[in-house]
């Protein structure tokens, strides 16, 4: 009998602490140390956080935030320069909820786990022989942070990671799980593509895929007097064109991404390292620390860099092509204007710098996108060009930032949600015809605003 009553004691404690498991489990851990982004810009210590491994304990960690009175963000890896992850309650971190769900080769589509990153995702997509039709310059960024801030490349027919997407399951305030397309939930589909986290978590994500494909790149320096006059054409001609203008020089480097036949042709092991690794990064880092030092050296800098990356062409699979490693930190901002505004607002930009005192080290990055129908899509409803500007992080920056946004806000610009910006509600809804239906239907879907923050509250209104 004793043995009998001991084996039952043990019984109830393990039942016990399995119980306690699961509730902690559910109601997440205590604080952990302060929580920061990538670029040192946003620093929070949440109530508590919860590294879910399936939608099912996602739902449940939102149900429990929701009774404990706790609002819920979900954070990625930190990529976004601004607060629109940050939250006091609780913090949905994103190691856990990764991986494949399925590959449907018929409907050219895979399903992924929020929290997996880009590189997870082509990596696995390569695997299978499968790829993105484009993508940005990065892959550190996880599939729902990327495309709930409206992370885009360059492209003449395709863009933004958000555009690429075909169905998305989304955890909503209630802890129900709604799966979204453009024939289920159509309204909540069109809108959570982009959603900044404000109507609620996304838990897995499905895109549009098509049969990897070779992509062959041609970089080379050109005048920014020549770029910007043939502008136009350089993007028509090409399916992905970008440059790059060194403030303080006339200088810039441009790349033309066009798919290709084949055969591979890769940078070379010692070349690629040369200049993405070495120069890229480690000489460039060198050189920024030196003009935040000494600012007076920028100009010469500028020039040397500029004249530092010689013309090269290679071709590759897909994301080898699209991504670059970017080792050096840095804060960012970046507009998205008409089309047509861009060369205007560019030159405005040059001549800003060339009049001030300003000593910008990082050059300035100009995009493109097509039209999408994305409600917060930065490129909804018209053609858009992308102007980001750049400072190394540590550097003085909100002077120029301020009157490179005076600019941009002039041609009608919208800022890029995941990067440093001004601007509010009242004037975002003038640059969106669409905001008004993306807050009506945040207020159907989480009227307590669970899901809110300062930065939200701010950039979408009350």
């Amino acid at each position: 009998m004793t043995e009998a009553r001991t084996t039952t004691g043990r019984n109830r404690t393990a039942v016990r602490a399995g119980a306690a498991r699961t509730v902690r489990a559910i109601r997440g851990t205590r604080p952990r140390p302060a929580w920061r982004n990538w670029a040192g810009t946003v620093a929070v210590e949440p109530a508590r956080s919860v590294s879910p491994a399936s939608t099912g304990e996602l739902a449940a960690a939102v149900r429990a935030a929701a009774a404990d009175g706790l609002t819920v963000k979900a954070a990625g890896t930190g990529h976004s320069f601004t607060a629109v992850a940050a939250t006091d309650g609780l913090l949905i971190r994103p190691e856990r909820l990764t991986g494949i769900r399925e590959v449907d080769r018929a409907a050219g589509t895979v399903t992924v786990a929020a929290g997996t990153t880009l590189q997870q995702l082509n990596r696995a997509l390569a695997a299978h022989g499968l790829s993105l039709a484009n993508m940005g310059d990065i892959m550190e960024q996880t599939v729902s942070g990327a495309a709930s801030t409206g992370t885009h490349g360059t492209g003449r027919d395709s863009a933004s990671i958000a555009a690429q997407i075909t169905a998305l399951e989304l955890v909503t305030a209630d802890g129900s799980v709604l799966t979204c397309s453009a024939t289920e939930n159509p309204e909540v589909f069109a809108a959570a593509r982009v959603g900044l986290g404000a109507l609620g978590v996304i838990s897995s994500v499905t895109f549009a895929v098509e049969p990897q494909f070779w992509l062959s790149a041609r970089e080379e320096p050109m005048a920014f007097d020549r770029v910007t006059a043939e502008f136009d054409q350089l993007v028509a001609e090409n399916e992905h064109f970008e440059f790059y203008w060194f403030p303080h020089t006339g200088n810039c480097s441009t790349k033309r991404n066009n798919r290709s036949q084949g055969p591979a042709a890769p940078l070379g092991r010692v070349s690629g390292w040369i200049d993405d690794e070495l120069l890229s990064n480690g000489v460039f880092r060198a050189a920024c620390a030196v003009g935040r030092a000494v600012p007076a050296t920028v100009p010469g800098i500028a020039r040397l860099s500029s004249r530092a990356l010689s013309a090269r062409t290679y071709t590759d699979i897909p994301y080898k092509v699209f991504t670059s490693p970017r080792r050096v930190r840095f804060v960012e901002m970046e507009y998205a204007l008409p089309r047509a505004a861009a060369v205007e607002a560019l030159r405005e930009l040059r001549a800003l710098v060339e009049r001030s005192d300003f000593r910008v080290s990082f050059p300035v990055e100009v995009r493109t996108a097509p039209a999408d129908d994305i409600p917060l899509s930065t490129a909804s409803g018209r053609d858009t060009a992308y102007l980001a500007v750049h400072m190394y992080r540590g550097t003085p920056y909100r002077a120029y930032f301020t009157a490179a946004e005076r600019i941009m806000t002039a041609h009608g610009g919208r800022p890029h949600w995941g990067k440093l910006h001004s601007r509010d509600a009242a004037y975002l809804s003038g640059v969106y015809p669409q905001f008004g239906e993306f807050t009506a239907l945040r207020d159907r879907l989480d009227p307590e605003r669970l899901f809110t923050n300062a930065y939200l509250r701010r950039v979408l209104g009350e």
